[in-house]
C-alpha cells in the first residue's frame, strides 16, 4: 500500500502534533506508506478552515459521522476529548477505518472495552497515543531491562508534574471537566506514567491512592488554545469535577513496588515526566525535560567509576535516531509523536497490529479506574478486579 488516506477529527494541541507528523513522514520515513492528509473534521467553522489551511489539509468539514463513512479515507485519527472517543471508534471501526486514538482511550473502561471489541472484530490496525514509548531514551531503559542488565526490578517510581491551572482565575477548560475528560491530572499526565510502567515493568496487580481538588471553582472559559485559556471580567463560576492532583501507590505483577504523582500545581515544572527504575543489578532514570538522555547505573562497574552516567540517545545505535540528524543532534517532543505515526503506518503496511494498541489502553484504564477507586475506599484495589467489574453507573 503506497498511500493512507487520513481523516483527523479535532485540530488543537494534539490535532497540530499529529499533523506535524504525518508532514514528516515522506521525508524521514520514505519506506513507508505516505499519510494523504485528505480531511480534517472539528465543530467551529472558522478555527476549523484556519487549521485546515495551516496544517495542509485538502478538505474541512464539520460532520465526523460523514467523515467516517467516506469511501475515500482509509484511517481516522481521533484528537478529540474522552467523551467522544468512543462513539467516533465504533463508527469507524464499523466502517473498516484503521483508527489512531489519543489517550486515554475512553472516558470509562467500559467504553475502552467497546472500542477494543469493535477494533478487533472489525479486523482493523488500532492504536493509542502513548507518544512517550517512542523516545528513543525510554527505548534505550526498555532494551536495557529486557536484556537483563538491571537484573531483577525491585523500584518504579514516576512523576508528572505541571504548573499551568495554579492561578485561582485561570479558567474552566474541558479538562477540569469529569463528564468531558474523565478524570484530571490523573487520566492527563498519569496515563502516561502508568503506560511507561506497563511498558518497562510489567502490568499492575494492586493500587492504593489520593487524590485532592485544591481549586473548587473557576471562572468559564471564553477560549482554549493548548494548554492556555481566557475568561471574561465577569464570567460565571463553574465547578471543577476532576483531580488537580493524584498519588498512588503500586504492587507489579512481578513483585517491584511503584510510586506515581500526577499534579498540575507543581510550581516551577511546566512539564517534569520523570522515572526511575531501580534493580538488584543496576538502575535507569528519565526526564522529559532532558528527552535525549538516559541516566544508567550499573552496580558491576569498578569501585572508583561506580555512579549514575550520561548516555545520550541520539547515535544511530538508538531507536529511531538513524532517520533524523548526525550523532549528538537532538530531537524534541514532537518526534515522538512522528515516531508513533510510524509504528501506525508500518502496521498498516505490514498487515500486524501496532503497538501500543486498544489493548493497552484498555490495561491503563483499568489502572486509572482503580486508583480513583482506591482513592474513594481508601483501601487497596486489585487491578484484575476492575476488569472483571461489571460497569458502575
Amino acid at each position: 500500500m503506497k498511500d493512507i488516506r487520513m481523516a483527523m477529527i479535532g485540530y488543537k494541541f494534539m490535532g497540530k502534533a499529529h499533523s506535524h507528523a504525518y508532514h514528516d513522514m515522506s521525508m524521514f520515513f520514505p519506506h513507508l506508506p505516505t499519510p494523504i492528509k485528505q480531511v480534517i473534521c472539528g465543530r467551529t467553522t472558522g478555527e476549523l478552515e484556519e487549521a485546515r489551511r495551516r496544517y495542509g489539509w485538502q478538505e474541512a468539514q464539520t460532520d465526523w459521522q460523514e467523515v467516517v463513512a467516506r469511501a475515500d479515507i482509509d484511517a481516522i485519527d481521533i484528537s478529540v476529548p474522552s467523551n467522544v472517543h468512543r462513539d467516533i471508534a465504533l463508527a469507524a471501526a464499523a466502517q473498516g477505518k484503521h483508527i489512531f486514538c489519543e489517550k486515554p482511550l475512553a472516558l470509562t473502561l467500559e467504553d475502552s472495552k467497546a472500542m477494543w471489541q469493535a477494533a478487533q472484530t472489525a479486523g482493523i490496525v488500532h492504536m493509542v497515543g502513548f507518544n512517550y514509548r517512542f523516545a528513543p531514551a525510554v527505548r534505550l531503559a526498555k532494551s536495557i531491562i529486557e536484556s537483563g542488565r538491571l537484573g531483577r526490578i525491585y523500584h518504579m517510581r514516576a512523576v508528572f508534574l505541571q504548573d499551568w491551572i495554579v492561578d485561582p482565575q485561570f479558567p474552566h477548560v474541558w479538562r477540569l471537566d469529569k463528564s468531558v475528560a474523565g478524570s484530571g491530572s490523573l487520566g492527563d499526565l498519569g496515563a502516561h506514567t502508568i503506560d511507561l510502567a506497563r511498558y518497562l515493568v510489567g502490568e499492575f496487580k494492586e493500587v492504593i491512592g489520593v487524590e485532592e481538588t485544591f481549586v473548587k471553582q473557576r471562572p468559564m472559559s471564553e477560549s482554549m488554545t493548548g494548554l492556555s485559556a481566557k475568561a471574561g471580567s465577569d464570567a460565571p463560576m463553574k465547578e471543577v469535577t476532576v483531580d488537580d492532583a493524584t498519588i498512588f501507590l503500586a504492587r507489579f505483577q512481578g513483585g517491584a513496588l511503584g510510586s506515581f504523582e500526577a499534579t498540575r500545581f507543581a510550581l516551577g515544572h511546566r512539564s517534569t515526566h520523570a522515572f526511575e527504575i531501580n534493580g538488584s543489578k543496576g538502575s535507569v532514570r528519565f526526564d522529559f525535560e532532558r528527552l535525549n538522555e538516559l541516566e544508567v547505573y550499573f552496580e558491576s562497574d569498578d569501585d572508583d567509576v561506580r555512579g549514575f552516567r550520561r548516555v545520550l540517545a541520539t547515535d544511530p545505535a538508538h531507536a529511531y535516531s538513524d532517520v533524523w540528524w548526525p550523532a549528538g543532534h537532538t530531537i524534541g517532543y514532537e518526534h515522538t509523536v512522528v515516531h508513533a505515526v510510524a509504528e501506525f503506518l508500518e502496521a498498516i503496511r505490514d498487515g500486524r497490529q501496532a503497538v501500543p494498541d486498544f489493548g493497552d489502553g484498555v490495561m491503563c484504564q483499568a489502572v486509572l479506574e482503580a486508583v480513583e477507586r482506591s482513592c474513594d475506599t481508601r483501601s487497596w484495589v486489585h487491578v484484575e478486579d476492575e476488569l472483571a467489574a461489571p460497569a458502575r453507573l
